[in-house]
């Protein structure tokens, strides 16, 4: 079976104001929600956005990941908890 883009949801996000790293909990179809760490966010020279894969994390992605991993965590709990509830 192909990939199909319009199945492909993104049910939560944030994002590192700092270093441009995006946390996410996605769902494809009717799949299990899961996190996906990455991509990055960034600011070209001409001052349009774009974005790279996350490759590997500093420091600061890390602490900023320990801070939001509570969050992150009882999102994800919810979404598995309302698929129960169907």
């Amino acid at each position: 079976m192909a990939y199909d883009a319009s199945k492909d949801k993104v049910l939560d996000s944030w994002e590192n104001d700092e270093t441009g790293l995006m946390i996410s909990i996605n769902r494809y179809g009717e799949g299990e929600p899961k996190v996906q760490i990455g991509p990055r966010s960034y600011t070209k020279k001409d001052g349009s956005k774009s974005t790279t894969k996350a490759g590997r994390l500093a420091i600061d992605d890390v602490l900023w990941l320990n801070e939001i991993l509570d969050k992150v965590k009882e999102r994800l709990n919810e979404y598995y908890l309302e698929e129960g509830s169907d």
